[in-house]
């Protein structure tokens, strides 16, 4: 089947007992049992239940995986592959990763035996330096949250391949609609599946998609022992999302094209990053491995004074973190999604205080457009 009638059918066939075409929310915490150890598959919703086992079973037909277990938050997913690893051991991780994933990984998971080297993904002659006998992972994102970097996933899968790492890739900005990991040869994805999955902004979750067995009975035998599983209600909502999955993110490229081009040549942008525009450094990488350039982008006001009087007169942009909603989202890292990140550090890696990222939704483009021009005017 094609990957819009998967989107709609995998996991959300019609409930058998009454024929409803959306099946029900199976809002309970436990299961009566016919007799000790006899049941109909479930037994405890913390362990498992309806909801979750389809939106686990969708998800992994949608990237391609073997196996996919969903978690409450992006970052309850995110901390179980790094479960997989063992005291000793050490992780190669995209230098603009998201706040979240530094604060857990340099304040928590240290704690327990683990490094973490932060390197510039998009180039592979800096990932080879980065390499020691300990490394085990590495974890990219792409494109990187906010600077939008783009890694050529199939090279550092190669790359992973010849010193037996595994790879795992973040696909929340791009979603399987638009980038497939596992098919340029990464071992897990991992998703914050309160962005685009969802898509309308009314839940968090996560999920872990996995192509290797041990890996999947690991993953899921830490979501069950730590209770990070999703809710029934969420998972139900982002069943409900990923229905309209394929026409969203159309949109979505469009709108964030439009915008991108309305920036690149407006006088008070700096600079505009968008893997879209010619002018990205890894243009032709994003052109190979993804089927649209996504609706994340970022662009350069000079100065945090600059950036925070813009984002004081937007109306139709809502100024809130996250992304991937069909509202059109506005925020300044330095002070919101990455203020976890020290300032020299962020000033190293390109997240400036005057960066202001946009998750363009899919509103009309020449609404979006003319509330941007009329709060940069006022800059």
């Amino acid at each position: 089947m094609g990957f819009a009638t998967d989107c709609i059918h995998v996991g959300q066939e019609p409930d058998p007992s009454t024929g409803a075409i959306v099946p029900p929310v199976y809002q309970t915490s436990t299961y009566v049992q016919e007799g000790v150890g006899k049941h109909k598959g479930y037994d405890y919703a913390r362990t498992a239940h309806p909801n979750r086992r389809a939106l686990e079973r969708c998800v992994a037909k949608l990237e391609g995986g073997d196996a996919a277990y969903v978690f409450s938050s992006g970052m309850a997913a995110i901390d179980a592959v790094f479960r997989l690893l063992r005291p000793g051991d050490h992780v190669i991780v995209s230098q603009a990763v998201y706040g979240g994933v530094f604060r857990l990984t340099t304040q928590l998971l240290v704690e327990f035996g683990l490094s973490f080297d932060f390197v510039d993904t998009s180039d592979l002659n800096t990932i080879e330096r980065a390499l020691q006998p300990a490394t085990k992972m590495i974890y990219v994102e792409t494109p990187t949250n906010p600077t939008m970097l783009i890694t050529d996933i199939a090279a550092v899968a190669e790359l992973a391949r010849a010193h037996n790492l595994t790879l795992v890739v973040d696909n929340t900005f791009l979603s399987p609609y638009l980038q497939r990991p596992l098919e340029l040869g990464a071992h897990i994805v991992v998703h914050s599946m309160t962005k685009y999955l969802n898509g309308h902004s009314d839940c968090t979750g996560g999920a872990v998609v996995l192509t290797r067995r041990e890996d999947a009975e690991r993953i899921y035998f830490i979501q069950r022992s730590a209770g990070t599983g999703l809710a029934p209600m969420d998972c139900w909502l982002v069943a409900r999302g990923i229905k309209t999955l394929p026409v969203r993110m159309e949109q979505h490229c469009k709108n964030g094209l439009a915008v991108a081009e309305f920036l690149e040549k407006h006088p008070k942008v700096k600079r505009v990053l968008y893997p879209g525009l010619k002018s990205h450094p890894q243009y032709e990488v994003a052109r190979r491995q993804q089927r649209g350039p996504g609706a994340m982008l970022s662009f350069d006001l000079g100065t945090l004074e600059a950036a925070q009087r813009m984002l004081e007169n937007v109306k139709l942009c809502a100024l809130a973190e996250s992304l991937g909603g069909v509202e059109t989202l506005i925020s300044l890292p330095a002070l919101m999604t990455h203020a976890s990140v020290p300032a020299a550090v962020r000033q190293r890696i390109g997240i400036t205080d005057g960066l202001v990222r946009l998750s363009v939704g899919i509103e009309d483009a020449e609404d979006l457009i003319a509330d941007l021009d009329q709060a940069l005017a006022k800059v």
